[in-house]
């Protein structure tokens, strides 16, 4: 199936947005509805992986996904829940948390492919394209790469296309490469040259068939931001100067990891293979508990668990990684475990070593509609955190139905 769309004129976009505001205006935050912390136990096999996977997804389009100024088969993802008035006009919108609510879809028609699923991966695209207003590329590079993974999968696993979008989405990243550094900056005109930026767009040139350039790439984490110490990437490196933000974080590896799997795989190289396996058995002490994959945090960071999930997956089905699909599993289980439920669906917590926190009704409603949740009360409204859980199960099902 080959989706093509139009563009849509700008003044269009801004007239549906008005219209839209007037309608939101009148509308009230959806309810909650029956939360609870009695919920069902962990069951093993692929038909039950492949059960939580789908409640994952079920609980993120039932709060979430919604149509985005009433234009018909137009949808995106509200960044909280409960969603107020103003969050449903989508004023306020995060283009990288869009395009892993794609991936994510992706992951889900791939999983059990039918027609809603196909016209929610389309649906979601246009989405992205719609509000971002200028077309689909805008001044981020990380953003770019991650909109670039999710439709090459969308081509390469559904069959749904979108015209020239992956290949503007490619132009746009190659205009960003620096050659006197060898890598693409965060983003346009920038001076920080950063692993959330340079690993997806490392993917999507290894996807894209830019070997060259993805080998550059991960050279630049490797050699650049690798702490030799701890064997863990590094967020970034100012150029030129050399600053180094030191900071490591659970969204580097993942990146790291999924760019030298990409690489493993195309070029045959087994220095690839033994990067995978060295930033795996990294990972693995410095960014784990008891096996689970460390909280970060909601909003931004909310994503980052999910990520380093998707890779380790990628890893362990390319190469047979064993403690990567094991880092998985025991994620899973315990964001599982520790979920509460809102009418029968999963609500999962910004560490999923913790259960989520219930306090009854009332205060419960009363943090969702917060900003941000209390860490303390292991819970937060948006949509990166709930995102990360379903990316975690959607990851834990591909290993399973693999019997890894």
């Amino acid at each position: 199936m080959d989706r093509q769309h139009t563009g849509v004129s700008r003044r269009h976009v801004l007239l549906a947005a008005g219209s839209s505001l007037a309608i939101t205006a009148l509308t009230r935050p959806a309810p909650t509805g029956g939360i609870t912390r009695d919920v069902s136990p962990y069951a093993a096999g692929t038909e039950a992986s492949g059960r939580r996977a789908d409640l994952a997804e079920q609980a993120i389009v039932r709060r979430h996904v919604r149509s985005l100024w009433g234009r018909p088969g137009v949808r995106l993802g509200t960044v909280v829940w409960p969603s107020s008035s103003a969050d449903l006009s989508f004023l306020k919108w995060c283009y990288w948390w869009q395009a892993h609510l794609l991936d994510c879809a992706v992951d889900a028609a791939h999983r059990a492919r039918d027609p809603e699923r196909i016209d929610r991966v389309a649906a979601l695209a246009w989405g992205i394209r719609t509000r971002n207003l200028s077309g689909w590329t805008n001044r981020y590079y990380d953003d770019m790469g991650w909109l670039a993974i999710a439709l090459e999968r969308a081509d390469r696993l559904l069959d749904i296309r979108f015209g020239d979008a992956v290949g503007d989405l490619r132009d746009a990243l190659i205009d960003g490469w620096n050659p006197v550094v060898g890598a693409v900056p965060w983003r346009f005109g920038d001076d920080y040259y950063n692993a959330p930026a340079i690993g997806p767009t490392g993917i999507a040139f290894a996807r894209l068939g830019e070997l060259s350039r993805a080998g550059q790439l991960a050279d630049f984490l490797h050699t650049r931001l690798r702490d030799p110490d701890s064997g863990l990437i590094l967020d970034g490196v100012h150029e030129p100067g050399g600053q180094v933000n030191r900071t490591a974080l659970t969204y580097c590896q993942g990146v790291a990891i999924g760019l030298e799997t990409e690489l493993a795989v195309r070029t045959g190289e087994s220095g690839h293979r033994r990067r995978v396996t060295e930033l795996v058995t990294s990972t693995g002490p410095g960014l784990t508990h008891a096996g689970v994959i460390v909280a970060v945090d909601g909003n931004d960071s909310g994503l980052f668990m999910g990520i380093l999930a998707r890779y380790l997956a990628e890893a362990a089905l390319a190469l047979g990684d064993t403690t990567a699909a094991r880092i998985v599993h025991d994620s899973a289980r315990a964001a599982w475990e520790n979920r509460a439920e809102v009418d029968g669906l999963p609500l999962f917590g910004v560490d999923w070593s913790r259960p989520v926190t219930v306090r009854g009704i009332p205060q419960l409603v009363a943090q969702l509609v917060l900003p941000t949740a209390s860490p303390s009360e292991n819970l937060s409204p948006d949509l990166s955190v709930q995102l990360s859980g379903w990316m975690l199960l959607e990851a834990d099902y591909r290993l399973t139905a693999a019997g890894l």
